[in-house]
């Protein structure tokens, strides 16, 4: 049995006092003050703490290494063996999962990483959060998700189908099969182009209409969630059209797009933290790009924040997701608090990372909420969140599938 002074169930609009949990094996049993104390059963007494859901993160890169010179950190990436990446990233994981994220949507990695790592941390081998991994980011020849865009012709291999290079609906619908073939849980497409990609502006559509018409439908064919890397507004208005599942980034939506996304049910994840950190490191002098990337990322920060208050007012429904890699791993519940601070009431920004997140990875009948017959996935974290966001950061347990694996 949990206990402690408070309780968000991850969907009210209100918390409950006192908080009590009880779990058993590895599922939640029972919740409110009134729920029975099962005999021989373990009490833990949290205090002045709320209990929450275990959050999630719908956007990590956790098989990526977080570097301050970017130049720098593709040298040594390349330089490693698979073998060594992934056992650099188990510690990611650690990180991510002490930080109170007790599952994942990892939308981006090479060498089937992050197959190796889902299927770990389910079997127990490796401490880590609960994974849907999508194998490789699919997108067009020379953009954004192309591995060899920014090097010379011939050092790296050129982007095929195996690396979710893909040039017509045709090969979309092949790149697809291909992920789902090898453990693909999601299917993760590149719109627009990027931030921190060499050769694009951010903003630009990168794959027609019909290439996104083929991608998303065999996606959902497959059973399959679909998710977009998108900046500008073109490319993820197409995606939108296809009918994807959520918009990452989303820079330099307008008013069409978001209206698009409210009458689909088309999800938004900001990913806020991500321009907000690479701003005011470059600022601080912590952080090395090129001045290109730079003014790219002052630009989608600056417009993503304006574009998040729209959203919000509109009613679009609204993600969690932080591009984890881009910041330093462990920190994903900063996005809480930059949720607050563009307009967002503590309450609904708590809501993100659990209820809607959970809808948005087709998991609520297991994840995002405190409910009975539900994983127990559970944080906790001082005093009252809904009155300081930014105990989301300060989590003092974690206790995932019924295991405790933080207890301050």
């Amino acid at each position: 049995m949990l206990r402690a002074a408070r309780l968000f169930d991850g969907k009210s609009d209100r918390l409950t006092t006192p908080g009590v949990l009880v779990v058993s094996r590895g599922k939640i049993l029972a919740v409110g003050a009134s729920a029975p104390r099962p005999a021989g059963a373990e009490t833990i007494d949290l205090g002045d703490a709320t209990l929450l859901p275990g959050f999630i993160d719908a956007h990590t890169h956790l098989t990526y290494p977080y570097q301050a010179d970017y130049r720098q950190g593709i040298v040594e990436n390349a330089q490693k063996t698979i073998a060594e990446r992934t056992l650099d990233a188990t510690e990611n994981l650690r990180k991510t999962l002490m930080a109170g994220f007790t599952t994942v949507r990892d939308v981006g990695s090479s060498d089937f990483i992050d197959v190796g790592l889902r299927n770990a941390v389910a079997n127990g081998k490796i401490v880590g959060p609960r994974m849907l991994v999508s194998v490789h980011a699919l997108g067009a020849t020379g953009g954004h998700c192309d591995p060899g865009e920014g090097f010379h012709f011939g050092f790296m291999k050129e982007g095929g189908i195996d690396q979710g290079v893909i040039n017509s609906p045709d090969e979309a619908r092949l790149a697809v099969r291909f992920n789902h073939k090898y453990g693909a849980d999601v299917i993760k497409v590149c719109a627009t182009g990027g931030v921190l990609s060499l050769t694009d502006d951010v903003d630009t559509p990168q794959l027609t209409q019909a290439e996104l018409d083929a991608l998303i439908d065999e996606a959902h064919a497959l059973r399959r969630k679909t998710a977009a890397h998108a900046h500008g507004a073109t490319g993820a208005k197409r995606a939108i059209r296809a009918g994807i599942d959520s918009i990452e980034h989303g820079s330099f939506l307008d008013d069409e797009a978001l209206r698009m996304m409210k009458e689909r049910g088309t999800f938004f994840v900001p990913t806020l933290i991500a321009g907000w950190w690479i701003v005011q490191q470059v600022d601080q002098g912590k952080l090395l790009l090129t001045p290109e990337v730079v003014a790219k990322a002052r630009l989608a920060a600056e417009s993503v924040s304006q574009v998040f208050r729209k959203a919000v007012d509109m009613g679009v429904r609204i993600g969690l997701g932080t591009d984890a890699a881009v910041y330093p791993h462990g920190m994903n519940a900063i996005e809480f608090q930059l949720m607050v601070e563009r307009g967002m009431k503590p309450i609904d920004a708590l809501k993100t990372g659990m209820s809607a997140d959970a809808d948005l990875l087709g998991m609520a009948d297991r994840i995002g909420t405190l409910e009975v017959g539900k994983f127990a996935d559970v944080v906790a974290v001082p005093g009252d969140p809904t009155q300081d966001i930014k105990q989301t950061s300060n989590v003092k347990f974690v206790m995932k599938g019924g295991q405790i694996y933080r207890r301050n």
